[in-house]
């Protein structure tokens, strides 16, 4: 049974002020940046604990390959420190580690917390991040602090009950403090604070989650995802489709190929592989031709929900190229969509698994399509008898049409790594990571959460005359008017009824949509909502036992939603650290 929706509040944190100068403004940028310094540690080897002077040489190297300017580098060593300690963070129990946290992060005028000689005394109010990271980091077993300067970290260095160190604070704080981490050659990693204004300031929680949660007991912390992606991509060539699927036959069978394999970002069968390698024995091991099936099944009922949304919402493009309906006529295009349908279960029924499984796959999918078709169903009746809705009637038909096809992707992932069936009829999984239907319902929870934020990433992308598709033209449902209805008052309030209503009074323009919604800060109040949701994916892995599994998707929210990659470099011609050969 599914739980309500919730829409979660965002602190007053998430106001998204923009970082110093000195640090990449967006996750994407911090995301290139840990990338590139990943891959450069991975071929050069530097071994810590390294001086300031070379850390700032190899900082340079870095920073020229990625093309940027000398401000970064501070940053940048950072970052290449945290990389260089990594692997021997991992191995550090986490009840051996010590998070520090600064106060500078809570919200200080409004905040209940008082102090003693070891910092703040959280009061758990919910206004700030603090509470939350303290809570998980003590259910792991770090020790905690809430407090600044380097004299108190010391002293509990000295008392050798801490070995490993994660800290949060400003770059100034973490540059006086980086000769004291290098004499005790403590492992360790920071996160710098967006702002250094020593109030109210905010943090990339992401990837303070990622360095609380680092742990060698995940042995897909090293599984490249970005080969592994690549992977799937290339079973959506004809030659790959045709080994899968078998020969096309017909025209129908030929279209259907041909819209397999154009554009989109494969995230559902990438899923699908990325959650069963989670629970192989072996991270990383061949892929079978059964998971194969498996994964393109799931592409399969991707597409064919695109058709037919296509022709329901009469978009008359998909990837840049006219509709499938528009190309080839409405008979034609719903016949595809339903063959689609059909091979996705035939390729599951192909799989050579245990009847058990099979059984259990073919429920979750059709599930998942029953979801899909009552979101749908949803936007069909208010297009029917336009109206405004709410940011929560917005976010249920997101829960509805996207979160399905995630949850049904990481679900067959999971059961085709299953053994089969106990005798009480509960899916048996491997490497004793608890009852499937444990797993199952975080899976839920993490997919929900997921799918909304997917979501409203792509209402920002499509909203306005620069967005992909303006949804704001076509007057079609958007989180964005919904959140700048909300906000709106006085005179604003009827023009942006009648957007809802898809009939603007003369003289009003979807241009003036766009700008008062801008005036009443609704893409602001979204991406706000965006974090959140993400925040909100990472959380429900906490009752998750297999740490391979709650790794991985970790990571995957990482992927998704910061996509872009660096490949490597040649190794002949990358810059080298002087005297140091490249690693064979």
């Amino acid at each position: 049974m599914r739980i309500p929706l919730v829409i979660p509040r965002p602190t007053p944190l998430q106001r998204l002020r923009p970082p110093k100068d000195n640090i990449p403004q967006t996750a994407e940028e911090r995301r290139r940046v840990v990338q590139c310094a990943r891959h450069y540690v991975a071929e050069f080897n530097p071994v810590p604990p390294v001086p300031l002077d070379q850390l700032r040489e190899h900082a340079d190297r870095v920073r020229e390959l990625l093309g940027l300017d000398a401000k970064y580098g501070d940053f940048i060593g950072l970052v290449l420190n945290n990389e260089m300690w990594r692997e021997t963070l991992a191995t550090v129990p986490f009840e051996r580690r010590l998070l520090l946290l600064p106060k500078c992060l809570r919200v200080e005028d409004r905040c209940p917390g008082t102090f003693d000689e070891f910092g703040l005394l959280c009061k758990q109010c919910g206004l700030c991040p603090i509470q939350e990271l303290q809570a998980e980091a003590e259910r792991l077993g770090y020790a905690v602090l809430v407090a600044e300067g380097s004299a108190v970290v010391m002293s509990l260095i000295q008392t050798g009950k801490i070995d490993a160190i994660v800290g949060v604070s400003c770059m100034n704080v973490l540059e006086r403090a980086f000769p004291h981490m290098e004499a005790a050659a403590i492992p360790g990693a920071a996160i710098p604070l967006l702002q250094d204004d020593c109030r109210n300031t905010t943090v990339d929680l992401e990837w303070v989650w990622d360095y609380i949660h680092l742990t060698s007991a995940d042995q897909t912390r090293r599984l490249d995802l970005g080969v592994l992606r690549r992977n799937v991509d290339a079973w959506f060539t004809p030659a790959s489709l045709d080994a899968i699927l078998g020969p096309a036959e017909g025209d129908a069978e030929r279209l259907a190929r041909t819209w397999l394999l154009r554009g989109g970002k494969r995230w559902r069968p990438f899923l699908v592989v990325a959650a069963c390698q989670a629970l192989t024995d072996v991270p990383g091991a061949a892929l079978s031709d059964d998971l194969r099936k498996i994964a393109v099944a799931v592409e399969c009922f991707h597409k064919a929900s695109l058709i037919h949304d296509d022709i329901e919402d009469n978009d008359p493009q998909r990837y840049g190229e006219p509709a499938m309906h528009e190309a080839h006529g409405l008979p034609v295009a719903l016949n595809v969509g339903d063959l689609l349908i059909g091979e996705g279960y035939r390729l599951i029924g192909a799989a050579q698994i245990a009847p058990e499984q099979k059984a259990a796959m073919l429920q979750v999918a059709a599930e998942g399509q029953r979801q899909l078709c009552r979101g749908q169903g949803a936007e069909l009746n208010w297009a029917r008898h336009p109206r405004p809705l709410t940011s929560r009637d917005v976010l249920d038909i997101f829960r509805h049409k996207t979160a399905p096809a995630f949850e049904v992707a990481l679900k067959l992932g999971v059961l085709f790594a299953a053994t089969g069936r106990s005798a009480a009829g509960a899916a048996e999984l491997p490497s004793a990571m608890g009852s499937y239907d444990t797993v199952a319902a975080v899976l839920s929870a993490y997919s929900e959460a997921l799918g909304i934020a997917y979501q409203i990433r792509d209402d920002l992308s499509d909203w306005g005359r620069t967005g992909d598709t303006d949804d704001l033209a076509g007057l079609r449902p958007s989180l964005l008017l919904a959140v700048g209805r909300e906000r709106s008052g006085g005179d604003d309030r009827p023009v942006l009824d009648a957007a809802w209503r898809r009939s603007l009074p003369a003289g009003v323009t979807p241009a003036h949509i766009e700008a008062l919604c801008s005036s009443l800060h609704a893409d602001t109040r979204c991406r706000a909502l965006l974090e959140t949701y993400k925040g909100q994916a990472i959380r429900s892995l906490r009752d998750l036992e297999n740490p391979n599994l709650k790794g991985l998707l970790r990571r995957v929210i990482g992927r998704i939603f910061n996509e872009t990659e660096i490949q490597g470099w040649c190794k002949e011609f990358a810059p080298r650290p002087a005297g140091r050969a490249p690693q064979p």
